[in-house]
């Protein structure tokens, strides 16, 4: 007997064991805090301050492309920092994969935390990499902190996906993060928004 017959007969001969589980509402986990949008001419870097500590953990959504330059690969770096802290008290760990080959590295005692997987200037018109950035207990004043972000991007043949990880050996509450591009900024329309995830 199909299943779905057996579920109907159940229900209408009273078995009330057989319930479909509601779903889970991810979207009251989240609440916006801020989102900015790259203007005209591009921008250097993108800073989120007087973060307030509501939330147990942080989550930035993004999408970029390098500014200006002849680069064209999908691998440049967003460069982050906490709190303004410039010293070599950052990790980072990298795994990339372009559909031949995979990649990996890792660098220690560094002045900020990585992640990548967008299009420099010199790709394909108009096409932007993107992905998500969690920065975990970024309140909890016991611990370092501790980034994960998964990103990548598609230049219609070409492309790469990338799985990065880092810390920032510092157990200050982070209150505030600035986004950088490696060499020549973001470009118009490079958007970022930044999340509160709910403990």
């Amino acid at each position: 007997m199909p299943l779905i017959t057996t579920l109907a007969n159940a229900s209408a001969r009273g078995y009330g064991g057989l319930r479909a589980a509601a779903a889970p509402a991810f979207d009251s986990d989240f609440e916006s805090i801020a989102t900015v949008t790259v203007g005209s001419g591009g921008t250097t870097s993108v800073s989120f301050t007087s973060i307030a500590s509501t939330w147990k953990h942080l989550q930035i959504r993004w999408i970029a492309r390098e500014n200006t330059g002849s680069v064209s690969t999908p691998d440049e770096n967003i460069r982050i920092r906490f709190n303004s802290d410039t010293g070599s008290n950052y990790s980072i760990h990298r795994l990339n994969g372009n559909g031949s080959t995979v990649y990996a590295d890792g660098y220690a005692n560094q002045s900020d935390v990585v992640a990548t997987g967008f299009s420099g200037n010199g790709a394909t018109a108009s096409i932007y990499g993107g992905g998500v950035i969690d920065i975990l207990d970024y309140g909890n004043t016991n611990i370092y902190k501790t980034i994960r972000s998964l990103s990548g991007v598609d230049q219609n043949g070409s492309g790469s996906v990338w799985f990065n990880s880092g810390n920032w050996r510092d157990t200050s509450a982070i209150t505030s993060i600035e986004l950088r591009e490696s060499t020549n900024g973001f470009k118009q329309y490079s958007q970022f928004a930044l999340y509160g995830i709910k403990g």
